[in-house]
């Protein structure tokens, strides 16, 4: 299994919502954990004699969702009317699958905060992947308007993490 096919199966695992995956193929042991305990999706890998499939048994998470779907159409309208707003901010968006930290130590303080002004090339946050520590920097000059995810959550690819306002 080449580094390839496992960044694939970490990016696999991080959309599914499964929180811990464990996978065996001849002398390779792999187990990906996302962080997130509160789910309960389970993916099963099988290896039969032709090649490799997955299996996801998602029921148990499929129910909580469908009662919690009615609940959520109000607040659907606020948050179409948040996005209007949200749409002359440059989103700010993660570049990898890791765990984000405000902070570069838990006794240091945060990079940004709201309302602070950032410059091109300062550093906002940092996501840590396989245990190496990723500095994320500004793309864009600006003000930090929001920032859209909690300290020492784990995020996926793509996720929006801050909102900057370029003006």
């Amino acid at each position: 299994m080449d580094l390839k096919e496992i960044q694939n199966l970490i990016k696999f695992v991080a959309k599914s919502g499964a929180s811990e995956v464990k996978l065996e193929t001849g002398d390779v042991k792999i187990t990906i954990k996302t962080g997130s305990d509160d789910k309960e999706t389970t993916i099963v890998q099988q290896v039969p004699m032709g090649g490799q499939q997955l299996q996801q048994m998602p029921a148990q998470q499929q129910a909580p969702a469908q009662q919690t779907a009615p609940q959520e159409a109000a607040p659907a309208a606020e948050e179409k009317q948040a996005a209007d707003d949200d749409s002359k901010y440059i989103t700010v968006k993660s570049p990898i699958i890791g765990t984000f930290y405000r902070k570069p130590s838990p006794d240091k303080p945060t990079f940004v905060e709201v309302g602070d002004s950032v410059k091109e090339g300062d550093v906002l946050c940092i996501i840590e992947a396989m245990k190496l520590f990723n500095e994320i920097e500004s793309e864009v000059s600006g003000k930090i308007v929001k920032v859209l995810v909690d300290d020492s959550s784990p995020v996926e690819f793509d996720q929006p993490l801050y909102l900057v306002d370029p003006s």
